[in-house]
């Protein structure tokens, strides 16, 4: 039985403790109402361009598992929501409705040039989005027409671009042959890559173009030894043609040194050239797994995956820290998530340090990161290895 004394005590004891709920109710409030920062992913993790899909949903998952891991950003985390397209458009728009309908989306990875121009509208009815992906189009760096879209490296167009550079330093005046395929993607550089190489004091003698996968290339082969350019360059490919193009001019006597462009230049797929790829030149915007330059960043990488990952992997990883970079800023600045916002915030990054996953410090002034280095294949070594400094256009 209370005692007047014990039942005052216990009074206070309930009063005080109403009195530390009430003032630590708003926090615990706040803590829940810190909404998880989605980033969502059209992923193509089957069907022709899985080899690429696998990488990045790695490079995408790791990040955000590293970025929780040291508490996410301003106390919120980070949840990354992909699916499956199997590289085709329509399945791509499906996915991005099904995680969007389910989720509060600010972040979205696509999976092609023909998803990011398709989806593109309704990114900007949205408002609330930014999105980067597997493209490097040059029409998507446009940011009156793709204000929401940014490219994770640079675009085609920018990447002959360090080529060409490259190629003007190395040899004035140099005759330089292109190859590409009869695609989207193959003719997407080749009309301002050509207006380029001349402005350089470069000449294009002859501009070959296959369909994408073709298998007999002889009758190419014998106009482009006649063409007899110093430097190749092949574009719109991913593997076939490139190799039979290279060992047949070689067996013709052709001295061209061949270039490639990113989706090339993986080292699995150099590798998978054989001979041929001996000296095979190309553009890569990051370091590849295995680089002995200081970059702490890829340590990291190292230390989660100790066998090779693709420079696909290294995208996805990239685009997932430029994402939550942009996120982090845009909080920061104490603004909503909208679209517009990221964006802003993502083109308020100027001399940021990668980790050493781009060789030098980055500033995205529109929708690419015009930077890239030229690689070679030394088959010896079984590895692609720096050809020239990094080069930023």
């Amino acid at each position: 039985m209370d005692t007047p004394r014990t039942s005052i005590q216990r009074r206070q004891l309930l009063l005080g403790a109403a009195g530390a709920a009430a003032l630590t109710s708003p926090l615990s409030v706040l803590a829940q109402g810190a909404e998880e920062i989605v980033i969502g992913g059209s992923i193509p993790l089957t069907g022709v361009f899985a080899f690429a899909g696998v990488g990045i949903n790695a490079g995408m998952g790791d990040y955000v598992k590293m970025l929780n891991d040291a508490g996410g950003i301003k106390g919120r985390k980070v949840k990354y929501v992909p699916e499956d397209t199997g590289y085709k458009v329509d399945v791509s728009v499906a996915a991005f409705k099904k995680i969007t309908s389910q989720n509060k989306v600010n972040l979205y990875y696509g999976d092609s040039t023909g998803f990011s121009k398709t989806i593109n509208p309704e990114l900007d009815r949205n408002g609330n989005i930014l999105m980067a992906g597997a493209s490097f189009a040059t029409e998507l760096n446009d940011p009156k027409k793709y204000p929401n879209q940014f490219l994770v490296g640079p675009d085609y167009t920018e990447m002959f671009g360090i080529l060409l550079k490259h190629i003007a330093k190395e040899k004035p005046g140099a005759k330089v042959a292109f190859v590409y395929s009869d695609s989207e993607f193959g003719r997407d550089p080749i009309e301002k890559s050509e207006a380029e190489a001349k402005k350089l004091g470069l000449s294009v003698p002859i501009k070959i173009m296959t369909p994408a996968g073709s298998v007999d290339v002889s009758g190419e082969v014998i106009k482009l030894r006649r063409a007899a350019p110093d430097y190749t360059i092949f574009h719109g490919y991913i593997l076939a043609p490139i190799p039979e193009f290279i060992t047949q001019g070689k067996q013709q006597g052709m001295t061209s040194k061949w270039m490639g462009t990113f989706w090339t230049m993986d080292s699995s797929t150099v590798m998978k050239m054989g001979e041929a790829a001996d000296g095979f030149m190309g553009v890569m915007p990051y370091r590849y797994y295995y680089d002995t330059e200081k970059a702490p960043m890829l340590e990291k990488i190292r230390a989660m995956r100790p066998e090779y990952q693709s420079t696909a992997y290294i995208q996805g990883f990239l685009a997932a820290m430029l994402f939550t970079e942009a996120a982090k800023r845009t909080l920061d600045a104490g603004k909503p998530l909208t679209g517009p916002n990221l964006k802003a915030a993502l083109n308020s990054i100027k001399d940021f340090d990668t980790g050493g996953l781009i060789g030098v410090p980055i500033t995205i002034s529109g929708n690419s990161i015009p930077v890239g280095r030229v690689y070679r294949a030394d088959m010896k070594a079984q590895k692609m290895v720096a050809a020239s400094d990094w080069i930023k256009l």
